[in-house]
């Protein structure tokens, strides 16, 4: 996945954030990319909380807004334009972040549903959200209470460490499905969907694959989405191997596939995101489809 070089960045758009704020447990529930990570460590045999990613630690100490302000103005003048996005994962996101704001500004509106920017945190290690204290064990996820993103800079780090490239689209869907999860708070199925159900049809299941299917949504768009100053589109036309990347990404999450290899056995009734082939199946059906309503898993779409 490569942006184009002659995209034009704001930096604004986003909040830079150093190591701190996380003191104690970790009190919002992980989000997919955390899930991914745990699962790659499982995979090789590796004990998580040996590498710092411990969900119980607190990802570090305490720091001032001194030097939140120093890393705001180090990522102003780094992440302004394309080119900074295919050197640095925190560039990266701000430049996935601005595509899929220019993306669903139009889209959700067309959908029927009012669309406002989410707040967008890059942090490092720990911080806190209005949804509890987070670290890096959390991966990136999506806080409701305060319609923000929070994103670990750890994260990608961890995926390059595992093979995948710097930059691939598999990172990209991590952050459109968090994003995915701003899109239903706004389209009102926070409101409406049961999350303390479990299980394969539960209503739980049934929030992560829409915001699934709307990260594929967004990735059949996203070669075609323009930067709204230069009119040149954020990204390069995505190969069919980095989509295969993206696809594998989702299925890797899939509750059957961490259940056997963290546990060895499969208990469909505590499903909570939804099976490999589930994860999979939406997420191609909104790249196929590129529409809100192929993804509507509660019927509030025309209401």
């Amino acid at each position: 996945m490569s942006f184009n070089e002659g995209t034009r960045l704001d930096p604004s758009r986003i909040q830079r954030r150093g190591p701190g704020g996380a003191r104690g447990g970790v009190a919002i529930g992980g989000g997919i990319g955390g899930l991914l990570i745990v699962l790659l460590f499982m995979l090789l045999g590796i004990d998580p909380s040996t590498v710092g990613l411990d969900p119980g630690s607190s990802g570090g100490g305490g720091a001032g807004s001194a030097q939140d302000a120093e890393l705001q103005e180090d990522f102003a003048t780094r992440c302004a334009t394309g080119a900074s996005a295919n050197e640095h994962a925190d560039c990266r996101v701000l430049a996935t972040i601005e595509s899929l704001d220019a993306f669903w500004v139009d889209a959700l509106p067309a959908a029927g549903f009012r669309h406002r920017l989410p707040a967008v945190v890059v942090f490092d290690q720990a911080t806190s959200s209005g949804c509890g204290q987070a670290s890096s064990a959390t991966g990136p996820f999506y806080c409701p209470l305060d319609q923000s993103m929070y994103i670990d800079t750890g994260f990608f780090t961890q995926l390059a460490a595992f093979g995948y490239e710097q930059g691939n689209l598999a990172e990209a869907y991590v952050v459109a499905h968090e994003y995915g999860h701003h899109i239903q708070n706004e389209m009102g199925i926070f409101d409406i969907a049961d999350r303390s159900q479990t299980g394969p049809d539960s209503d739980t299941v049934r929030v992560e694959l829409m915001a699934d299917c709307l990260a594929g949504v967004w990735v059949g768009h996203a070669a075609s989405v323009p930067d709204p100053d230069t009119g040149v589109p954020f990204l390069q036309p995505i190969t069919e191997e980095q989509l295969q990347n993206a696809i594998a990404a989702a299925e890797s999450v899939g509750d059957d596939r961490i259940q056997q290899v963290t546990s060895g056995n499969v208990s469909p009734h505590s499903f909570t995101h939804g099976t490999s082939q589930q994860r999979r199946d939406a997420f191609v059906t909104g790249y196929n489809a590129g529409t809100v309503a192929a993804c509507d898993m509660f019927g509030v779409v025309g209401r």
